[in-house]
């Protein structure tokens, strides 16, 4: 089997472990000031990517971005966890683009980069957009393998496993084809700090995304308003359990 090019998709979000605040008028969550990573599935789908290269079945890895210039960092992140080269399609601090509008960018990069396999994390933990790749694999019209936790590069095609609700799934799918990865697909590894230093080295290119076909005006997604959740009421005791049904009937919890 000839070794293929595969192209990852990350995206930049607020760190799993920043407490998220709603942003003054509702309209957007707190991220200035506050600590950004490598979206959790992403890392994942990377991971997975970085593997196969490792395996000998990728001859090169590029990690895809869509975001504004301060997602240079995370594609930083993504060539010292081991992509050989990255892309930014660059948009203006504080735009919102929604899943439509970011595959249509990586279906212009699929255009330019001509990967055989394209990887993306199952979704996102910031907006929990779970659309992307279903939307790039119609606009390409490639064969999809969402929801993988195993994945085996075959002669012209790949054996992806995935999780459905009666258990598992097995489909083997034609490349070139765009998979999208679960939680239990892999642990994604550490980058090391020979690693982080080598990345600085390696290429990443900017590209304005009006240039690859992003789409003008409003997003089709728009995101009207956001409420943090009411707080937490104080717990009561009751002194047994005909009084503890007692106070849940009375409010109606029963």
């Amino acid at each position: 089997m000839a070794a293929l090019r595969v192209l990852v998709g990350v995206k930049r979000v607020i760190d799993f472990a920043v407490k998220v605040r709603v942003a003054p008028g509702g309209a957007a969550v707190q991220a200035q000031g506050v600590k950004h990573s490598l979206n959790p599935f992403c890392e994942i789908a990377l991971e997975e990517a970085v593997r196969l290269r490792e395996a000998g079945a990728a001859a090169e890895v590029v990690a895809a971005s869509v975001g504004p210039r301060a997602s240079q960092e995370t594609l930083r992140t993504a060539l010292a966890v081991g992509a050989d080269r990255a892309v930014l399609a660059e948009v203006a601090e504080g735009a919102t683009v929604g899943p439509h509008e970011v595959a249509t960018v990586l279906a212009a990069l699929v255009g330019r980069l001509q990967p055989q396999l394209v990887l993306l994390g199952k979704q996102a933990i910031d907006d929990d957009c779970n659309q992307t790749g279903q939307l790039l694999a119609a606009m390409l019209d490639w064969p999809q393998g969402t929801f993988a936790s195993r994945v085996q590069l075959e002669d012209g095609a790949v054996r992806v496993e995935r999780e459905v609700d009666g258990g598992l799934e097995t489909l083997r799918l034609r490349l070139p084809a765009v998979l999208t990865a679960d939680l239990r697909l892999n642990e994604p590894r550490y980058a090391t700090l020979p690693n982080i230093m080598k990345a600085k080295k390696k290429p990443l290119e900017v590209l304005p995304a009006a240039d690859l076909g992003l789409p003008g005006g409003s997003p089709r997604l728009r995101l009207l308003q956001l409420q943090e959740p009411p707080a937490r009421a104080g717990g009561e005791k009751v002194e047994n359990v005909p009084a503890l049904v007692e106070k849940l009937r009375q409010s109606g919890r029963i």
